[in-house]
């Protein structure tokens, strides 16, 4: 953040007790702390847990968790389950909070959740998504986009289910 979000004067950085430097507006003469978008990314099991939603979107060839942005009031848990029903027509439980990792290209401080959907019907995808299929948990690592956060977080989700 290079610029006041209420006025436009170039931010400055100055010494705050117990924070350290922070920016500072020096026409409202006001601290200004980081704002980022937050999201969520999910690992959406089938009823069995045998198996894990990957999807493809924008036109994109790739494969990825599904995921989306968490709206104004809404707890993380209940973006969880809005995204996946939005996406996919399901409807999921036991959701479950793996991870935390901040997204640079988006400003996005992304929140990775496990949850199980209700059924494997994938008849309710909406044109949100172009592609969506269940993959057995031990192919999905490397059928997800490779070198990507999706991976990451489908990675860490899986080495621990294997503890």
């Amino acid at each position: 953040m290079k610029f006041c979000y209420e006025c436009g004067t170039e931010l400055t950085e100055k010494y705050l007790e117990r924070e350290g430097m922070v920016q500072f507006c020096p026409k409202c003469k006001q601290f200004r702390f980081p704002i980022f978008h937050t999201a969520v990314s999910m690992e959406v099991l089938n009823p069995a847990q045998t198996h894990v939603l990957l999807i493809q979107q924008y036109g994109k060839t790739r494969n990825i968790l599904v995921a989306g942005y968490v709206s104004r009031g809404e707890q993380a848990e209940q973006a969880v389950a809005r995204e996946v029903q939005e996406e996919t027509g399901l409807h999921v439980h036991d959701i479950t909070f793996r991870k935390s990792q901040f997204f640079e290209p988006s400003n996005t401080l992304m929140l990775n959740f496990s949850c199980v959907a209700d059924s494997e019907d994938l008849s309710g995808i909406t044109d949100e998504v172009d592609r969506a299929a269940w993959f057995p948990l031990e192919e999905a690592s490397q059928a997800i986009a490779q070198n990507s956060l999706a991976q990451a977080f489908l990675n860490n989700f899986l080495q621990h289910r294997a503890q």
